[in-house]
């Protein structure tokens, strides 16, 4: 996946779990393909519900602009569907990751401010801003506010050490 921006359990429960995994000497590959589904629904329903908190909403600004582009009323972060489509899981026998690779989903993600920039009028000769025409004006660049998109709640947490579980106990009861 490259550079990638993921999703790291960093939860009591599953660590516990995990270390049941490593000390069974057992090929693991099984548990962790399910934890990766496990993982990769759980951004799912990130995404459907717009964060578990909820993400911070859009600001009046960019919700004119996406009424402008027909694109509003739509999910905070879906204008086009291209991040919830870059999610991408991979498993082996001792890992279970899912992220993506897109360059802008780690300012989604973790939140912060595009740099400053200059917008030039591309398809017509001047920009027309609150009266005033320009042929290109100053950006001062965008505070972007984090809205997790490659996170677990205490359900994803659960239902991942009960997927180890299931594994360990498949496993040992043969």
């Amino acid at each position: 996946m490259g550079d990638m921006i993921g999703l790291k359990i960093d939860a009591e429960r599953v660590t516990r779990s995990m270390e049941m995994l490593r000390v069974s000497c057992l090929d693991a590959s099984p548990a962790m393909r399910a934890i990766k589904g496990d993982m990769e629904r759980a951004v799912e329903k990130n995404f459907a519900s717009e964060g578990r908190p909820a993400w911070v909403g859009l600001t009046p600004g960019t919700i004119a602009a996406r009424i402008k582009r027909g694109t509003w009323p739509g999910k905070i972060l879906q204008q086009s569907g291209q991040l919830a489509s870059s999610i991408e899981g991979r498993s082996d026998s001792t890992s279970a990751t899912v992220g993506t690779n897109l360059v802008y989903a780690a300012i989604q993600q973790l939140g912060g401010k595009t740099r400053a920039h200059t917008i030039t009028a591309r398809k017509a000769k001047v920009l027309h801003f609150g009266g005033v025409f320009r042929r290109q004006v100053h950006h001062p660049g965008s505070k972007i506010p984090a809205r997790p998109f490659l996170a677990l709640d205490t359900d994803d947490e659960v239902q991942i050490a009960r997927s180890v579980l299931l594994f360990l106990q498949g496993r040992l009861g043969e």
